[in-house]
């Protein structure tokens, strides 16, 4: 069982057809989707069989029970706090050529609190790892869950991992590697590794960062992928046809902790990881395509309390 905690929205993907022409109109196919980055990395988890529980915050609202509904029936064990006075996240994605502008409303993720965290591991004596969103420290308001559920893994002898999530709010966070430091894994693709680095080769960058965290891999898109533990295993990226970048890193890091937390080696870890990234890249959305069916849940997966019902903490 692996616990993911972090974010849960409703993404807008916008695919333009071109140049956004500011001030005027731009065509381009739009869908509304799950997102998040820690509830897409469950969502992936699930696809690949992987036994997981998302922690998460939501608004009481059509939105969040919605998107709560789709990943229960991907396979998600959802630990989730519906919050009566405040709406579901969204976030407005606008990608072209494998580029991706986020505008986001965090919404309710912002009350994700330690005592979700605390709850969720004392629910799940069988949990095996903790995977933070980055989304999670880098919010003020969310810190505090982010820094109990590493400490919360450290405490209870089990391995953790955090992804960097976004090289915008990385720069105006200059304690994060402080925060993760001693963390077993961390992620960051190029940019992110930039701002927590510094510019340079990706090897390098991953062995700065493996100074940091026990393992660091950089994510490099196309270009696959660098681990640093210190020791530097490379592996490939795919050729695909690039449909929408978002949700690639969140795949990335569900193949990297699927092969990983099974037993894999660093080479072959990588190597699921670059391919379910390159998979996802195929498809319009964040998420695992709705045509796989969901794995079976987890022998003995505890039954989650329903979303409608207010007197619950935590609704699936």
């Amino acid at each position: 069982m692996i616990i993911v905690v972090g974010d849960l929205v409703t993404d807008v993907v916008a695919v333009l057809d071109g140049p956004l022409a500011t001030g005027s109109d731009t065509r381009a196919a739009v869908r509304f989707t799950g997102g998040g980055q820690a509830a897409n990395t469950a969502a992936w988890l699930a696809s690949q069989g992987t036994p997981v529980t998302l922690v998460a915050a939501a608004g009481d609202d059509e939105a969040g029970r919605a998107r709560v509904a789709e990943l229960a029936s991907a396979g998600v064990h959802c630990l989730v706090r519906g919050h009566e006075h405040a709406a579901t996240g969204t976030v407005i994605v606008l990608t072209r050529d494998g580029e991706r502008t986020m505008i986001t409303d965090r919404g309710a993720n912002l009350l994700l609190s330690p005592a979700d965290v605390d709850a969720a591991l004392a629910g799940a004596p069988t949990a095996r790892h903790v995977h933070v969103s980055g989304y999670t420290l880098l919010d003020p308001e969310t810190r505090g869950a982010g820094l109990r559920a590493l400490a919360a893994a450290h405490e209870r002898g089990i391995t953790a991992s955090v992804d960097a999530a976004s090289a915008a709010p990385l720069r105006r966070a200059s304690a994060f590697l402080d925060w993760v430091r001693g963390v077993d894994l961390l992620l960051a693709n190029a940019d992110e590794a930039t701002v927590l680095a510094g510019p340079g080769d990706p090897t390098a960058q991953a062995k700065a960062l493996a100074k940091v965290a026990r393992v660091a891999v950089v994510k490099r898109g196309a270009g696959g992928a660098v681990w640093a533990d210190p020791n530097v295993v490379t592996a490939p990226g795919h050729p695909v046809q690039v449909i929408d970048a978002t949700g690639a890193g969140d795949a990335f890091a569900a193949g990297l902790l699927s092969a990983w937390l099974s037993g894999s080696s660093p080479s072959e870890s990588l190597q699921a990881a670059t391919a379910l990234g390159a998979a996802a890249v195929t498809l319009l959305g964040a998420r695992p395509s709705a045509s796989t069916p969901p794995p079976p849940p987890p022998a003995g997966a505890p039954p989650g309390p329903s979303f409608a019902d207010q007197g619950q903490t935590h609704v699936l």
